[in-house]
């Protein structure tokens, strides 16, 4: 294997070994390792490797990939063994590399998606399913690509190259869970984040696997409520709609990973035979069904051991339990292990005794399908057949170092032992793909935790000293204990005879003939909705309702009415029971619609403004031949559902209707219809008087009805108080400046505006207008405002914290005058009063007398008139005491007024105007 029987990769982190044909013409064998950094903590290289000699001779494939490119995973079309497929490292590139020359060459292709692993399809070897890093899934051609988008929320079907929103269809409505997309065979499971009732009781449901999709029928495991460390196995019908129970507690193993294992077996080649470790008591006990988990019994124990001595285990209370995990490495045996061309043969790592124990273990054997046993070593071993079957190879578990093999004809009766290294190897994987004229096993290992990837390549055809002869061969009858008649039939195998050393032809015909049975009870299991009692009957579950199976049919039409059982599936019975069991055809029952429910298309209750959303309808019963009348109002017809635009935001109730002569049933939804808020402002007054409370509104545009939520930030609070109304009422109980901020959210949007409010015990306030030439310069903007209030206050008084001059947006120009206390008012509040009314007075005379005046621009002057006084409160609860101070300043106020040009402020020439001021209040 490569000049120096190893494989030179300098850090070991996997290896991975791919037969890519079987034909005797050409034997190639494909091995992909990776250099494993660990100080960077990643792989930093990778190596292709490449035998058409099966496994005596490597090229190294490099230069065919790209030099510098760092591949994944390698992964060989089962339909086509030509068909390569090569996925490069995501850390270092996006692409895919295919060849279609068993691996000779590659064509290399970049993808838009990182790809996490591929799943091809099993018969078309043009089509993969590939699961992406950003957790999408992408249905892959081998030449273009196409599939489904698996989103955090949704499920969306889109060819990879063009998954715009146009070219995008929508196969399940509503939010599914991330992790449960699974492809077998011809299903494919989703599982919807808030998933309607499933076919089996009502009950609170943990997790779900699909265990087996064999013969169109699922199984399924299901964990629920009560439930830690077991699973219950449920059965399908065909459609894979109808679950019954098949076993109840199933036991499960936790892998290497972290992920739950079933201990359950399907055992190859034999169609309806399972083993399934299940918890009885706080006790694991393996049990056996041969007709689909209809009926299940417990293993019999050997009767002897490996030395002949007498074991005595008797059922119910012994009996023998077996390991069913399958191996992780897909190139060991695992705990359990049968091939398809020698049915009957179980090997399995088991015990004996009261319940399953992984103590004192034995390796065990069954040449007649489980009915007998034999142990065959008293430790663990990886064990493979050869083949066909026809022998087995026994290796040590590989963490015990090994230059030995064992092999058996006798279907473990006798060992040979083989000397396959000079050194002890640990032994991680042995490939077996037998064509017709090779018969070649590959063990890969490493000599110690250090050491490089080491290839032993065995050709075994010289243990077999000719080819198998029609005397070479025996009959044997599948049975369970006794009964011949199994799934219906009774079948008779041809095995080679134990111990004879010959090899099978390409020609061998595993089945001899099958003969179908006369139909009994044991070939029918309960239906959907039924429990088996105490006497064998299947009557229906306490949550069951027989007549619900007529639901989807229409009058006129028919039924099958269920008997409460159904054949086992691929059972092939005849005649016998079968026509007192099988459902019967009923006319469908008259029915008013039930189930009607609607939903968008997203599973979401809101959407934008101007966007159609399509509304799904769906109805559980529904009579279509007796007049039914179904309208939708205001909305048209397409064919994914139905489409709709709302042309102004709000929350609406959208219903659906269902009738016919017979009765009727509605569904509703309300929907937020939402836009992006593109103004707010917040109107508050400019003065409040303490512990009153106040009106505070946000002023949004567009409107929107009942969408909007409000964060309203007051004083100094750290927690917001959130309303969906754009008013609240509030009461200041702190004394000076506060702020006050609003917060509106619509959809993804939050805008904000925030004022400050001058919170007093009391104060005095004039209205003011000014002569009408000052309209003729009026931009209503904000910025013009504050400076025309800020002229004003300088003109009437220098001491400016005792006075607020507020302009009113609009035309005709008028504003408000605020006089405060003094901030080092005394303690007497009556004479304080007495001297805010005596400034008062005062700013009124000279107002009224024209004495306060401005010039806006050269030739422009201004005249500040007072309107009127204001009601203002001069009373509050907490007596305070002012100074005289600001008496005494406006009596020298009105000596020499100040001329101001507002256009020198740069704030903007008149005629300017600022499209986010339009609701009143100025900033």
């Amino acid at each position: 294997v490569a000049p120096s029987g190893e494989l030179s990769q300098s850090s070991r982190l996997s290896l991975c070994l791919f037969s890519a044909d079987r034909t005797p013409i050409i034997k190639v064998i494909l091995i992909l390792t990776k250099l494993y950094d660990f100080h960077l903590g990643s792989v930093t290289e990778s190596t292709l490797w490449r035998s058409t000699d099966y496994g005596s001779t490597y090229e190294r494939m490099n230069d065919k990939v790209g030099s510098k490119t760092v591949l994944s995973y390698l992964y060989v079309c089962p339909s086509n063994k030509r068909k390569i497929m090569l996925l490069t490292d995501p850390e270092f590139e996006r692409s895919v590399l295919i060849s279609s020359d068993e691996g000779a060459n590659y064509q290399k292709y970049r993808l838009s998606f990182y790809i996490l692993s591929l799943l091809f399809h099993p018969t078309q070897e043009d089509w993969a399913l590939a699961y992406s890093h950003d957790q999408k899934v992408s249905s892959m051609s081998l030449f273009f690509l196409w599939g489904g988008v698996l989103h955090r929320v949704q499920y969306v079907t889109c060819r990879a190259l063009s998954c715009s929103e146009p070219n995008r269809n929508y196969p399940f409505p509503g939010y599914i869970d991330i992790s449960s997309l699974v492809v077998q065979d011809d299903y494919m499971f989703i599982q919807p984040i808030s998933p309607p009732p499933f076919p089996w009781p009502e009950s609170q449901q943990l997790d779900l696997h699909i265990v087996s999709t064999d013969e169109h029928q699922v199984f399924a495991a299901v964990q629920e409520w009560n439930q830690n460390d077991t699973y219950n196995l449920y059965l399908s019908d065909t459609r894979g709609i109808f679950f019954t129970l098949a076993l109840e507690n199933v036991k499960t193993t936790r892998g290497l990973g972290g992920n739950q294992m079933l201990d359950l077996y399907e055992v190859a080649g034999i169609k309806g035979m399972l083993i399934a470790n299940k918890r009885l008591d706080n006790q694991v006990k393996t049990y056996i069904t041969y007709n689909k988990g209809r009926d299940w019994r417990l293993l019999q124990a050997p009767g002897s051991d490996l030395a002949g001595n007498d074991i005595h285990c008797i059922l119910p209370f012994c009996s023998l339990h077996l390991q069913l995990q399958t191996s992780e490495n897909p190139y060991l045996s695992g705990s359990i292990s049968t091939k398809a061309s020698a049915p009957g043969i179980i090997v399995a790592t088991g015990n004996i005794g009261s319940e399953l124990s992984y103590n004192n273990v034995g390796m065990f054997i069954s040449s007649d399908a489980g009915n007998n046993w034999r142990q065959i070593f008293e430790e663990e071993h990886n064990i493979w057949f050869l083949d066909k079957g026809g022998a087995l190879v026994a290796v040590k578990q590989p963490t015990i170092p090994t230059r030995h093999l064992q092999i058996s004809f006798d279907e473990g009766r006798q060992w040979t032992r083989h000397s396959f290294s000079l050194v002890p190897l640990f032994v991680d994987g042995m490939l077996v793909e037998a064509g017709t004229e090779n018969q070649i096993m590959t063990f890969f290992g490493h000599f110690s935790h250090r050491s490089e990837w080491q290839l032993i390549k065995i050709d075994y055809k010289s243990i077999f000293n000719r080819k198998c002869t029609e005397g070479d061969y025996q009959t044997w009858h599948l049975h369970n204990k006794g009964e011949p008649c199994v799934m219906g039939q009774k079948q008779i195998y041809m095995k080679r005879r134990p111990g004879n050393y010959c090899m099978l032809g390409k020609d061998y015909a595993k089945v001899l003939s099958a003969e179908s049975c006369i139909c009994r009870a044991h070939d029918f299991e309960c239906d959907y909705g039924y429990e088996r009692r105490a006497d064998g009957n299947c009557l229906p579950a306490f949550w069951y309702n027989p007549s619900a199976m007529s639901r989807n049919c229409s009058q006129g039409q028919d039924y099958l009415n269920s008997t409460g059982y159904r054949k086992v599936v691929s059972n092939n019975c005849t005649n016998g029971v079968k026509e007192m069991y099988t459902p019967r055809k009923q006319l469908c029952p008259n029915r008013a619609p039930r189930g009607l429910s609607l939903a968008t298309r997203e599973g979401k209750l809101t959407t934008n403004l101007a966007t159609n959303v399509t509304f799904l309808i769906h109805l559980d019963e529904l009579d279509f031949g007796d007049g039914t009348a179904v309208s939708y109002s205001n909305l048209s017809w397409i064919e994914e559902g139905i489409r709709h635009m709302y042309r102004t935001a709000g929350i609406f109730r959208v219903s659906a209707l269902a009738e016919n002569t017979l009765g009727s049933d509605s569904a509703a939804l309300y929907l937020h219809v939402t836009c992006p808020v593109e103004h707010v402002q917040l109107l508050a007054p400019f003065v409040a008087i303490k512990n009153k409370e106040v009106n505070l509104t946000a002023v949004v545009w567009p409107n929107h009805s009942r969408t909007l939520t409000y964060f309203w930030w007051l004083g100094n609070s750290t927690e917001p108080v959130i309303s969906i109304d754009g008013s609240i009422s509030y009461t200041f109980t702190r004394e000076g400046m506060n702020t006050v901020t609003v917060q509106v959210s619509s959809a993804n949007t939050i805008l904000q505006d925030t004022k400050t409010i001058a919170v007093q015990e009391f104060f005095k306030s004039l209205l003011l207008s000014f002569s009408p030439n000052l309209d003729e310069y009026n931009p209503d903007i904000p910025e013009w405002r504050q400076d025309v209030g800020r002229v004003i206050k300088k003109a009437l008084l220098q001491v400016s914290d005792q006075l607020l001059v507020a302009v009113f947006p609009g035309v005709p120009t008028a504003a408000e005058l605020f006089l405060l206390p003094h901030k080092n008012q005394s303690e007497d509040r009556k004479k304080s009063e007495e001297e805010l009314e005596q400034i008062s007075e005062i700013l009124a005379s000279a107002l009224n007398q024209n004495l306060v005046d401005f010039e806006l621009k050269p030739g422009a002057r201004v005249i500040v008139y007072v309107t009127q006084l204001t009601l203002a409160p001069l009373v509050d609860s907490i007596p305070r005491h002012s100074s005289s101070a600001m008496l005494m300043l406006l009596s020298i106020v009105f000596l020499g007024l100040a001329v101001f040009l507002i256009y020198k402020f740069k704030r903007g020439e008149p005629g300017e105007r600022a499209g986010d001021d339009r609701f009143g209040q100025p900033k």
